[in-house]
């Protein structure tokens, strides 16, 4: 017992310092269906054509991020998929970045996306949701949330995603700190990741199994969604990477209760 506790109390103390808590698995084992809690379908993209739906999506943030440049180059759809890549054009490193700003905006739902992630650690595939607002101020209901549904950071384990949300960007900025999902097998083939956004919690699922419920940074205005491919601040932290790598999206869904 004494030693399980220590143990415990160790995991802890490492996670406060990492700003991550330890994984855990599923907090039930029933798994969410929106169409059977009274959600209906309002937006999606399959990903069917052989170029980038412009009137979906759009390439984000051309330009430099992190160690990395944002690159229409990097961006591809083929055969009914979505490919994000991370490049490495003979010194240069690109990146890729899609969102639904002035193109789609909501507030609450299930927003849902099927994936497979990327293979390397250093560089992380994401979908998130962000606020044009966040900047502006410190209450999350007014100015909105950076809501990650889903990161996959590949150093903390082949099995595990992280969720988290942010707001009040700048010297006061908030977080509820890193969350980390325990699934097994989920750094291999497709699978689904998706957020639950109430006017007074966030729930997090991975293949329609609950893994976390936040009632803090909530949201109450309209925000967009972005699927990215991010890299680090450090050069160093890319040492394990291999290029190219990608990450590669079959579908983006969103329901809402609309009566």
């Amino acid at each position: 017992m004494r030693i399980t506790t220590l143990f415990f109390c160790l995991l802890l103390f490492t996670g406060s310092i990492l700003a991550q808590r330890p994984a855990q698995g599923p907090m039930i084992q029933k798994r969410f269906h929106p169409k059977k809690m009274g959600y209906d379908l309002v937006w999606e993209d399959q990903f069917r054509g052989k170029a980038l739906d412009t009137t979906k999506w759009g390439v984000r943030g051309i330009g430099p991020r992190a160690i990395a440049f944002v690159s229409e180059e990097a961006v591809k759809v083929e055969n009914g998929k979505l490919r994000l890549y991370a490049l490495k054009k003979g010194d240069s490193l690109l990146g890729s970045a899609v969102g639904t700003q002035g193109k789609f905006m909501s507030k609450y739902g299930y927003y849902e996306c099927r994936a497979k992630l990327q293979k390397s650690a250093g560089i992380w595939a994401a979908f998130w949701i962000q606020s044009t607002e966040i900047s502006k101020g410190e209450d999350p209901g007014q100015f909105g949330a950076e809501i990650d549904i889903m990161e996959f950071f590949k150093k903390l384990g082949t099995d595990i995603v992280s969720h988290n949300v942010h707001w009040a960007y700048g010297p006061h900025q908030q977080t509820v700190h890193g969350m980390q999902s325990y699934r097994k097998g989920v750094g291999k083939g497709f699978h689904t990741f998706g957020v639950e956004w109430l006017p007074d919690r966030y729930i997090f699922y991975i293949d329609g199994y609950k893994y976390y419920e936040v009632t803090r940074g909530v949201s109450h205005i309209e925000e967009y969604m972005i699927l990215s491919m991010e890299y680090p601040g450090k050069m160093e932290e890319i040492a394990s990477t291999v290029f190219p790598d990608v990450f590669v999206v079959d579908y983006v869904k969103v329901y809402q209760k609309t009566d």
